[in-house]
């Protein structure tokens, strides 16, 4: 079995437990009830505090804070988790917090992620896999970043909102409003500004599947209906397509509304 490589300046807590082929950097904390996975890889001066899980494979560069409190008023040291998956490239100085009893009480991370420099993660936020979080990206609170959806740099998601699977949001965007499956978005506030098609053949999507998106969100966004409306006449459009109905249970679970 491979053998641990940790830095003798580290402080690791003997509660901690440290799979084998884990390597840890100079002047690395890890705090009780921390749990990292086989073959992780952490940077020099991270600090890592439990309850938190981080998965095998994983590589965290250096300067980050993970599993650290959350930044909220209503956290009175309550015993809440961060578990993070497998796979996951976390860079210089990203901030990763715990949940709240306000909502699950746990924060989630996926697997197979890159969540640049600088990027904040808050409390009880959702992130799939394979999410890309461009640098200074920062998620509120109780945010949801569903599968392969991209986040440019130096934006920030309002607290509650949602971004679809395989969307990408541009660089410097305020998204207050969800935005949907499948879709590019920009701005303060940040608009839809149409089918994230490069995104969608890259990620294996066939032509048919693509043309299909793209009409149900002419459907949605284009002929002035609303969202009840919408739904229901892209239902009948497409019944049994397991793409659109991704995207229609979305629009179904909306809780701030969608942006247009």
């Amino acid at each position: 079995m491979p053998s641990q490589k940790i830095d003798p300046t580290a402080r690791i807590s003997p509660d901690a437990l440290i799979a084998d082929g884990v390597e840890i950097g100079p002047y690395t904390t890890i705090e009780a009830r921390v749990e990292i996975g086989k073959d992780t890889k952490i940077g020099p001066y991270c600090l890592i505090q439990g309850p938190t899980t981080i998965g095998s494979g994983c590589t965290i560069t250096g300067y980050a804070s993970i599993g650290t409190p959350p930044q909220d008023h209503s956290y009175k040291g309550e015993d809440t988790k961060l578990v993070i998956g497998n796979g996951n490239t976390i860079r210089e100085f990203v901030t990763i917090n715990r949940g709240t009893l306000k909502d699950k009480g746990i924060t989630t991370i996926g697997s197979g992620n890159l969540i640049m420099a600088y990027c904040h993660v808050a409390h009880d936020c959702v992130v799939g896999d394979h999410v890309v979080m461009g640098n200074l990206a920062t998620l509120a609170g109780h945010v949801e970043i569903h599968d392969r959806a991209i986040i440019g740099g130096l934006s920030a998601v309002h607290q509650f909102t949602r971004i679809g699977a395989c969307s990408i949001v541009g660089g410097g965007s305020m998204v207050s409003l969800d935005i949907i499956p499948y879709a590019k978005a920009s701005g303060d506030r940040a608009g839809l500004f149409g089918v994230n098609t490069i995104g969608l053949k890259r990620g294996g999507f066939s032509p048919e599947q693509i043309k299909g998106i793209e009409k149900a969100y002419r459907i949605l966004l284009k002929q002035g209906l609303l969202l009840k409306e919408a739904i229901q006449a892209i239902e009948e459009e497409f019944p049994g397509r397991p793409e659109i109905e991704l995207l229609l249970n979305f629009l179904k679970s909306t809780r701030r509304g969608i942006a247009r």
